[in-house]
């Protein structure tokens, strides 16, 4: 219990409190995607069949919080036997503790709330595109690309490549340099109803029997050495089901902001 107890992943934090956070916020929020509103998975059996680390999560993106804490519901309840369901939440008692995600600082230090999430698995970045609402233009911090890489050595990570919760945005092509730098597996995830469900932050409430959705797709073919930035940028975005020709497909309801 001892060595339980103080044990920490490889940013520090320690892996006891981590999986109570877990627990807790799991707990919390289970009933907003099953029982305020329902939430329906597809292929969740891809899960079970991935290594331990270097797996990187690629999504669209609807709210701040919402959809991350979908996608660990998701994640814990399939490594736990459940196939495309979340039923019972007894699958959070052991959750996996080496899940990540890639999100804003500024974000992450926002509120108390978003400071124990970002304890739960947080990669927090400094945007080189946007903060505080407004755009700049700043450099990559390289530290931020290393800590990714610490991660994937550790275990999964979540991106939301697009870096916004807009709709049909471009990809951003830090992410094909990631993958290009550290090869990871790219395993698609496709997410729909979080934003008619709730706030922007994905944190209250906003409408009630809304039908979620995660579908986890196959992992994308990529020739790390040969294949360009803009290939990989163009594959994630059919993946992800954002590329520009799925707009003339889509309901008018899923690209509003």
């Amino acid at each position: 219990m001892r060595v339980l107890i103080f044990k920490t992943n490889p940013f520090g934090h320690n892996l006891y409190i981590k999986k109570w956070i877990i627990r807790l916020f799991g707990w919390l929020t289970h009933r907003r995607f099953k029982g305020f509103n329902q939430l329906k998975i597809e292929g969740s059996e891809i899960l079970k069949n991935l290594p331990d680390k270097n797996v990187l999560f690629v999504s669209n993106h609807q709210t701040y919080f919402a959809d991350v804490v979908a996608m660990f519901h998701v994640f814990n309840a399939s490594l736990s036997g459940r196939d495309n369901s979340i039923k019972n939440v007894g699958y959070l008692w052991n959750p996996k503790l080496n899940i990540y995600y890639i999100a804003a600082k500024e974000t992450m230090k926002s509120s108390l709330l978003a400071k124990l999430m970002a304890y739960a698995g947080s990669i927090s970045i400094q945007r080189t595109w946007r903060e505080k609402g407004k755009q700049v233009n700043r450099q990559v911090k390289f530290s931020d690309i290393s800590n990714i890489g610490i991660a994937l050595d550790d275990g999964w990570v979540i991106t939301f490549p697009q870096g916004t919760t807009t709709p049909f945005k471009p990809i951003r092509r830090g992410t094909a340099h990631i993958i290009k730098t550290f090869r990871p597996i790219v395993v698609p995830v496709v997410i729909d109803g979080f934003r008619r469900s709730f706030d922007k932050k994905g944190i209250l409430i906003k409408k009630k029997d809304i039908l979620q959705s995660i579908e986890v797709k196959k992992p994308i073919e990529i020739n790390y050495d040969d294949e360009s930035l803009e290939s990989i940028v163009e594959k994630i975005e059919f993946a992800i089901e954002q590329h520009h020709s799925f707009l003339k497909v889509v309901p008018k309801e899923k690209v509003q902001t």
